[in-house]
């Protein structure tokens, strides 16, 4: 019966009502500062994150997520995996039927994938898919423009391989599959995904770094009347282009982007922040890294409706 209504209620979107998201909490990603110490050179960090200011950033966060979401579970601590596993978007995807298990095109980051399998086994929440092979690809790489048009981007994350596989497992849930061929920009070790560059605020509504854009893509977004909120180069460092939408037209960002904020706002967009200097800048993972949306609503949609 858990399967079936997580089949009714998930929406390919990132823009509907948030209702199930998937976390991991600093506590059990960073471990102390001392695992933090070990680690975060390897995993190319801006610089070491502080442990205590951490959680309590991430309390914050967590403070924002739990006002609109009302489900929020937690990812288990688990030795297999590093300090990155607090990204919990990128191990997997979520379509109407359930996840795809994905494989990291961050060598380090691949163990994550059976962790995250176990944790949706025991959640009774299913499994349409997995890579094999020799595919890679990462969660930030997999957009979903609207219900029925899925956007992958090709780059050192994600491979030629897993788009193949991904078509080919969405292909029944997918009117329009959009491959998007990704940028060098700062060279193979950098984390740039296809969601590092736009973030779905709304069904006509995106915040968008255009210098980082494909020019087919953008022209695409804008011959389907989406409006692009530009991210100045100040703010796309600052993660300001990193948005995670809880409903349409509302949304949490991290602190400090002032110029994005403003434009999100004249939008009609109600906009939160908290700071991320430690959660977010360092590791380059804004609030739509640090969740995975298990389930999202359309609002016409969610009265009388049971969560899973």
């Amino acid at each position: 019966m858990r399967k079936k209504e997580l089949r009714v209620l998930s929406v390919s979107s990132m823009y509907h009502s948030l209702e199930r998201v998937i976390v991991k909490h600093p506590n059990d990603a960073f471990i102390n500062q001392q695992h933090i110490k070990n680690e975060w050179q390897k995993l190319n960090y801006l610089s070491e994150p502080d442990f205590e200011e951490a959680t309590s950033e991430y309390a914050e966060f967590i403070s924002l997520l739990s006002r609109h979401v009302p489900t929020i579970d937690y990812l288990p601590p688990s030795e297999q995996v590093s300090m990155d596993s607090i990204y919990a978007h990128d191990p997997v995807k979520f379509t109407p039927e359930g996840a795809l298990i994905l494989k990291s095109g961050k060598a380090l980051r691949q163990p994550e994938a059976a962790v995250y399998r176990k944790f949706l086994e025991e959640k009774e929440i299913p499994i349409i898919g997995e890579l094999t092979g020799q595919a890679t690809s990462d969660g930030g790489d997999i957009v979903w423009l609207d219900d029925r048009v899925l956007a992958v981007g090709n780059g050192y994350r994600t491979n030629a391989e897993a788009i193949r596989q991904i078509k080919e497992m969405t292909a029944h849930l997918v009117d329009e599959f959009i491959e998007v061929q990704l940028p060098h920009a700062d060279g193979e070790e950098e984390c740039l995904h296809l969601m590092s560059f736009i973030s779905m605020v709304d069904k006509d509504l995106a915040v968008v770094h255009s210098p980082l854009m494909p020019v087919a893509f953008r022209k695409l977004l804008l011959s389907r009347g989406i409006q692009l909120i530009e991210v100045p180069k100040a703010e796309y460092d600052l993660l300001g282009c990193n948005v995670l939408a809880v409903a349409p037209r509302v949304c949490i960002m991290v602190a400090g982007n002032p110029s994005t904020k403003q434009q999100l706002e004249e939008a009609g967009a109600v906009v939160y922040e908290y700071k991320g200097e430690e959660i977010s800048v360092k590791g380059t993972g804004g609030p739509t890294c640090l969740t995975s949306p298990a389930v999202r609503t359309p609002t016409s949609a969610k009265r009388g409706l049971t969560h899973v």
